[in-house]
């Protein structure tokens, strides 16, 4: 009887196979229908008509915070030393001829932490001369006047690393003659600021490049007196700064000079 059983399947093996995908396919659906449906909280970010004052005050402050973040980058990016700290790093990296090593990230990650360092107390006075107060519940401070109070620790900042020629050119362009510091346009401090600080990584940067530049002729000369003018200089020179930079504790030198280019 099994062994009829047996051909009998083998013989019809298609249509029971068909058959049980069927069954299998119903059952999952029949499950699936029959499980709960969690419901997905939606989150919705708007505005709309306020009731009164302190709903729409709210709200052009949510706002507020929006534009500040969409614009964070470019702020973090030109007020702060993060250019003069990844310019720098970059210098070091292109000097050494180590290629991509440190990769991008590294620079980027350890310029931005140096970033936070240096710009840590200006941080501390924006938040408590704007931030806290402009947040804090029951706030009256209108927005004009919380960013003009966040400008001032900012532009102290950049004053303080902006060359007067650099300054000067900008306020001549704009046919501004600001008696003190404080009457300065902060959208003339700020490009100011900015190429001050190019100015100044370019400088570094050059100082920099000089020792390794005379490692490279160093090493291609004494090549060409031996008469291996066909082996690469960089295998011998790459080596050869790499210990040179290492013996002088290069990077703990550069991040150092680095924090004290801005009075840390």
């Amino acid at each position: 009887m099994i062994n009829g059983l047996f051909a009998w399947f083998w013989q019809r093996r298609r249509g029971v196979l068909v058959w049980a995908s069927v069954l299998s396919l119903l059952a999952m659906a029949g499950l699936a229908y029959c499980q709960q449906q969690v419901p997905v909280p939606s989150v919705n970010i708007g505005i709309g008509n306020g009731s009164d004052r302190e709903q729409l005050g709210a709200q052009f402050k949510i706002l507020a915070l929006l534009t500040v973040l969409s614009v964070a980058p470019a702020l973090l990016i030109l007020t702060t030393a993060f250019t003069r700290i990844i310019i720098i790093l970059s210098f070091t990296r292109q000097a050494l001829g180590a290629q991509n090593i440190p990769p991008n990230q590294v620079l980027v990650g350890l310029s931005l932490f140096l970033t936070f360092f240096i710009m840590t107390p200006t941080y501390n006075e924006i938040n408590k001369a704007a931030i806290e107060p402009f947040f804090s519940q029951g706030s009256v401070v209108p927005m004009d006047v919380a960013l003009k109070n966040a400008e001032e620790p900012l532009k102290k900042f950049m004053l303080k690393n902006t060359y007067e020629s650099d300054l000067k050119m900008f306020l001549d362009f704009r046919k501004q003659k600001p008696k003190t510091r404080a009457e300065i346009d902060f959208m003339s401090v700020v490009p100011a600021f900015v190429v001050s600080e190019l100015k100044t990584a370019f400088v570094i940067g050059f100082y920099i490049f000089v020792p390794f530049v005379v490692i490279d002729l160093v090493v291609a000369s004494l090549l060409m007196g031996m008469g291996m003018m066909m082996m690469p200089p960089v295998v011998i020179s790459l080596p050869a700064k790499l210990l040179v930079f290492v013996l002088a504790d290069g990077w703990s030198v550069l991040i150092r000079a680095i924090l004290a280019g801005y009075g840390t």
